[in-house]
């Protein structure tokens, strides 16, 4: 790698760093990619940021499990590609669905050559859990820490080679540009090139021009636009939000993934801590504060209907009884299979005061998914030559108007594989593009009042909450737009005028993700999936993406 051009200007230090590749995000995506290209070409130089620490990803989080075909005796690749459909209300793409349920097994079997441990019963075969919406036990799990087990297996294993080197506590700003060389650039722009990113060491407070051959974005999720979420706070949209300001495609921005069963804490907590749906596979049944089913009401599959479904059922209770909550029933489950299985949440509760063995867990809607995104092809490229993306970032096709449960971490390896190889597959077409400037922070000062940024930040989440949610009318839309650009406008000159930081680049993030999700909601006259409307609450005809 060649560091040149080190420059000093308005207290921020500016140098350029070359390498073939860069990755923004150090989740399933970033890393799996990161190791297939480091394992088939150790001449590559592969840097891979992380916006804080290698192991803060929603990668990390994840609870219940990644789902694939393992046992061919019970279950077989047409089944999951139809409970994926179905997840989906007929907005994905068959094609995808096709390509990441037959490649998934060899890519969870790679996973665990790698080192990773899956729960497995007493005979020694894997013990196959179930989610909602799925029509076998598919899943795989570790206890109830599964992204956590898959976070270390692609940290240990991209440690192993020499050619990938992990930046942490480095921001990307913005994607780099022929805009950055002087040219006009729009939507309609054909050939709009990526030649890699601007990114903020948050401990120097540097800006640093990351150059490459080709990007990839891989920078996770946007659950922080709302007030709950099971988001990790680095969930602020940066990889969409940079891309839709570079014109790249985006689309499907509407389709909002609430997790049914956040543990509900009045104290608050930031992010809310998840109710794994593999409770609910395990038995778990939903009930109100007197002890009573409601599920029969939405969807004969009951507690175990899709996610969409039962978000939207637990959210009109709340509302038709004035209540802040319901509650999930454990305390039919065996003890020790319920500590075997999920040991983390158990003892969450009980830090809380409740044992779920005694007394039922209380649980809230919480934003748990962007099925949208940036929109790219069965390889992960994108609208943007050079750039490709994979994981929650993208739209690709796989979710549809709703992820069916653990089908994020394989989609994260399976397109992890793909760019890798359609990265190798044009490696040699690309150069390292000369004449890029440094960052011009020319005429910025410090904030004079952080309350300026942090306030806003909460209107943006009141605002997403109270009128963007689960369920959505135009009027409450409008409102939103139009609150919203308020917003935008005082944190444009806000950022115009003010030098760099972390919160302000997220707070700018957070609009723009909002933005999209406003106008994607506006643009959909239908209800479908994760998108409902009281204003158009049948569907359409026909099935149509929002493209961006």
């Amino acid at each position: 790698m060649l560091f040149n051009n080190l420059t000093r200007t308005n207290r921020l230090y500016f140098m350029a760093i070359q390498s073939d590749i860069v990755i923004i995000g150090s989740g399933v995506a970033g890393l799996s990619l990161a190791i297939q290209l480091a394992s088939r070409r150790k001449d590559l130089s592969i840097i891979v940021l992380a916006k804080t620490t290698e192991s803060e990803s929603n990668t990390n989080y994840a609870q219940g499990g990644i789902a694939s075909v393992w046992d061919h005796e019970t279950d077989d690749f047409k089944s999951h590609i139809d409970d994926t459909l179905d997840a989906g209300d007929d907005l994905c793409d068959p094609k995808i669905v096709r390509i990441v349920v037959e490649e998934g097994p060899v890519r969870v079997q790679e996973l665990i050559d790698w080192g990773a441990n899956f729960d497995k019963d007493n005979s020694g075969d894997y013990d196959l859990g179930r989610e909602g919406g799925h029509s076998e036990n598919r899943i795989l799990h570790y206890k109830d820490v599964t992204g956590w087990e898959i976070q270390r297996t692609l940290m240990a294993k991209a440690a192993t080679y020499d050619n990938i080197a992990i930046y942490e506590h480095y921001f990307a700003i913005d994607i780099i540009t022929q805009h950055h060389l002087g040219h006009n650039i729009s939507r309609l722009t054909p050939n709009i090139e990526c030649f890699g990113v601007y990114a903020l060491n948050r401990k120097t407070s540097e800006i640093i021009t990351f150059l490459a051959k080709q990007t990839v974005l891989a920078s996770g999720g946007t659950g922080q636009v709302y007030k709950s979420t099971t988001n990790p706070a680095v969930a602020t949209g940066d990889g969409i939000a940079m891309f839709y300001r570079a014109k790249g495609r985006v689309e499907n921005m509407e389709f909002v993934q609430f997790h049914p069963t956040a543990l509900y804490n009045p104290a608050g907590e930031n992010p809310d801590f998840l109710i794994s749906e593999a409770v609910r596979g395990f038995g778990a049944v939903l009930k109100d504060a007197s002890g009573n089913e409601f599920m029969q009401k939405y969807d004969e599959r009951l507690s175990l209907a899709p996610r969409d479904i039962v978000a939207r059922a637990i959210d009109n209770e709340m509302k038709v009884r004035g209540v802040d909550n319901m509650y999930l029933d454990c305390r039919h489950l065996d003890k020790e299979g319920f500590l075997k299985h999920f040991p983390n949440i158990y003892n969450k509760c009980l830090s809380i005061g409740i044992d779920p063995m005694v007394s039922m867990i209380p649980v809230v809607p919480a934003c748990h998914y962007m099925c949208g995104g940036i929109q790219v092809n069965e390889f992960g490229q994108s609208s943007i030559r050079r750039l490709l993306a994979a994981g929650e970032c993208t739209c690709s096709g796989l979710h549809g108007a709703n992820r069916l449960a653990s089908n994020s971490l394989l989609e994260g390896l399976v397109f992890g594989y793909r760019g890798a190889m359609k990265i190798l597959e044009s490696f040699e077409e690309y150069t390292i593009q000369e004449g890029i400037p440094d960052w011009n922070a020319t005429g910025t000062n410090d904030p004079k009042e952080m309350i300026l940024i942090t306030q806003s930040r909460k209107e943006v989440k009141e605002i997403m909450s109270n009128y963007v949610g689960i369920v959505r009318s135009n009027v409450r839309l409008k409102r939103a737009s139009d609150r919203m650009f308020l917003l935008y406008q005082e944190t444009e000159e806000l950022y115009n005028n003010t030098t760099i930081s972390p919160q302000l680049c997220e707070l700018r993030n957070l609009i723009t993700i909002s933005y999209l999700i406003i106008k994607g909601a506006t643009l959909r006259h239908e209800s479908r999936g994760l998108h409902y409307t009281t204003d158009y609450p049948g569907k359409l005809p026909f099935i149509e993406n929002t493209l961006m």
